[in-house]
């Protein structure tokens, strides 16, 4: 499945991605398996905003100064890498997802909520601590019980306080349920945990959730994710949220995130677009999703997205954490450098 990237998974986060970026005010309105499907490179579109090393970010959510990218940036032109330096500032100069860390995540979620409010920005973050999280890949892992799920989702929630937040809640995990690989006797249980987290983080005054739903080169039939998505509470939550973790394009993340809406009623998305500016890898494989080469960052973050169901575009997965050991990667969720510095220069300027 995805891993870090959806999955930043059994990540170890060091502090400073831990108290990774976030979002602001947003207007409101494992991957998963597939890497494959999907169109290449979209052609730049009106009102989109593509990352420059020369703008600072305008986007409604708050960017993290203390970020692995940022420190890259300032090492390197330390070291007289000039320009590989203004490159990497594309990735630190946008807001990114931060994925909770830690078996108690509140102290790291309220130090960077206090920035944020300080900025007067939304926080963008990532709940990912399932239990039997990704299927024993290379973000295995997750809470060892429902009970300490229930705490550890209490603790991440305490944390975000009244800060103006964006959840992305449990990556992969029902995607994993959709093609057969959380087995079933762990099924019912995910679907009751994730329904009461996002009752428990509803509880949070300004604080919006968005459930997992993959993304459409893994469970093409969009169809097959309704009831999953229903039994586990979607309609409690402001909506879904799409490619987590993957490279599928905007325009093919959109068109599936429209056919499911249908579907649900007319529930909103958000799509992670942090490196999908190449579109997906071409080469089939299962591994497709795993630090595949020549990839390139996305449409920055925004709420400017152009669709009345697509709330916002994030960089959930954050661009230059690996995916996990393969293709000579790092463990997943540990910063990649050079694969960094690879997706910052072949991104649209």
């Amino acid at each position: 499945m995805p891993v870090p990237s959806v999955r930043p998974s059994a990540r170890t986060l060091t502090r400073a991605a831990a108290a990774a970026l976030l979002l602001s005010a947003l207007t409101t309105g494992c991957s998963g398996g597939g890497g494959d499907g999907g169109s290449a490179r979209e052609a730049e579109q009106p009102g989109r905003t593509a990352p420059s090393a020369a703008a600072a970010d305008t986007s409604p959510f708050w960017v993290d100064p203390g970020s692995a990218a940022a420190a890259q940036a300032a090492r390197w032109q330390r070291q007289g890498r000039t320009s590989d330096a203004a490159a990497v500032r594309r990735i630190a100069e946008h807001p990114q997802g931060m994925w909770a860390p830690g078996d108690y995540p509140r102290p790291a979620i309220a130090e960077a909520g206090e920035q944020a409010r300080k900025a007067d920005k939304t926080l963008v973050l990532v709940a990912y601590n399932i239990p039997h999280r990704d299927c024993g890949q290379h973000s295995a892992g997750g809470a060892h019980s429902a009970d300490f799920y229930h705490q550890w989702v209490d603790a991440f929630a305490t944390g975000i306080g009244d800060t103006k937040a964006l959840v992305v809640l449990e990556p992969d995990a029902l995607g994993h349920i959709v093609d057969g690989c959380t087995p079933e006797e762990y099924r019912e249980e995910r679907y009751q945990l994730i329904g009461s987290a996002i009752d428990r983080l509803k509880r949070q005054p300004n604080t919006k959730v968005y459930v997992d739903a993959g993304n459409p080169a893994w469970i093409p039939d969009a169809a097959k994710l309704v009831e999953p998505l229903r039994r586990a509470g979607v309609e409690r939550a402001d909506g879904f949220a799409l490619n987590v973790s993957n490279f599928q394009t905007e325009r093919a993340s959109s068109a599936y995130g429209k056919r499911l809406s249908g579907l649900l009623g007319g529930a909103h998305f958000v799509v992670d677009t942090s490196r999908n500016g190449a579109g997906p890898y071409p080469a089939a494989g299962a591994d497709a999703w795993c630090n595949p080469p020549g990839r390139a960052l996305g449409t920055a973050p925004t709420t400017r997205t152009g669709d009345p169901l697509a709330d916002a575009y994030l960089w959930v997965k954050r661009p230059g954490e690996s995916d996990g050991t393969c293709r000579g990667g790092p463990a997943a969720g540990t910063w990649w450098a050079e694969y960094a510095l690879g997706l910052a220069r072949a991104a649209h300027t």
